[in-house]
């Protein structure tokens, strides 16, 4: 039934974002559906929410592993969620052509991506694509900085290029930049930081900017050879994971090897870009 999904993107099985707590569900309920339907236990995959809520349902006493599959990559006891590097390759394909258009009318051109609370898609985006600047909500940043880093681009006669992730606070500011509502799970809608930032770059530097919201670009489209490999091995390994009777844990890659964390190793922290990350792309900057 999932032979020859590989080069496929996307929730495949139709799946929803329902929270199984909500609306007449809970452990009972889905376990008399597995009952029902002869399922003997449940592999969940996703990030953070989905593993979240795997691990109430095992703390119930229902039989499920985990396979860490989102693009933040903010997953703790991973180094790497499927899904990041493909979300990374089209935000770095989509702020390539930006460059060019930049380059040829001498604009500064600011690139929004995704990240609520992490700057991993930013982060690698930004050094894979020669940024000028990189905005992520781990780091803190003022508009004068930025501005400087746009001025000092210009006059080594850049096109200068700012890469910029949706949950990113400028100094001064308390949230992130909101204007939407919230989402089904009460989360403010991010998104059009850049915009934000467009017209006061333009004013603080006398460069003509402009924003470019890459939004659900990212988490569309086939997957890269690398998240296809990963992904097939952590399948595997999930596999092994219900033969072996390992509930409650996740199947996990620590470097090049796949190996088996617990739920709560996994959901301890977000896994957030550290200072030294940071500090590697910021010597690029400007």
């Amino acid at each position: 039934m999932v032979r020859g999904i590989a080069k496929q993107g996307g929730t495949i099985l139709g799946t929803s974002r329902t929270n199984p707590f909500e609306n007449n569900g809970g452990p009972e309920v889905i376990k008399a559906h597995m009952d029902r339907l002869g399922i003997d236990a449940l592999i969940a995959i996703g990030g953070e929410g989905t593993l979240a809520a795997a691990k109430r349902l095992t703390d119930a006493g229902l039989k499920i592993v985990g396979v860490p599959k989102t693009v933040d990559n903010d997953l703790d006891a991973t180094d790497y969620t499927f899904g990041f590097d493909t979300a990374v390759e089209i935000a770095t394909e989509a702020i390539d052509r930006l460059r060019t258009t930049g380059e040829s009318h001498h604009r500064c051109m600011i690139a929004e991506v995704m990240g609520r609370h992490v700057g991993w898609i930013a982060l690698h985006a930004g050094m894979a694509s020669g940024a000028h600047a990189i905005l992520i909500p781990e780091q803190k940043a003022s508009m004068e900085q930025i501005a400087e880093w746009v001025v000092s681009a210009r006059d080594r006669g850049r096109a200068p290029l700012v890469v910029v992730a949706e949950g990113f606070v400028p100094d001064g500011q308390e949230t992130p930049h909101s204007e939407r509502g919230l989402d089904t799970f009460g989360r403010p809608r991010l998104g059009g930081i850049s915009e934000r930032l467009a017209p006061e770059l333009e004013a603080m530097t006398g460069i003509e900017t402009r924003a470019t919201v890459l939004g659900h670009i990212q988490r569309g489209g086939v997957p890269t050879a690398f998240d296809r490999v990963l992904a097939t091995r952590l399948g595997m390994a999930a596999i092994d994971s219900v033969v072996e009777e390992r509930w409650g844990t996740m199947v996990s890659l620590n470097g090049t090897d796949i190996v088996h964390v617990g739920f709560d190793a996994a959901l301890g922290n977000l896994k957030t870009v550290p200072q030294y990350r940071y500090d590697e792309a910021a010597v690029l900057f400007g």
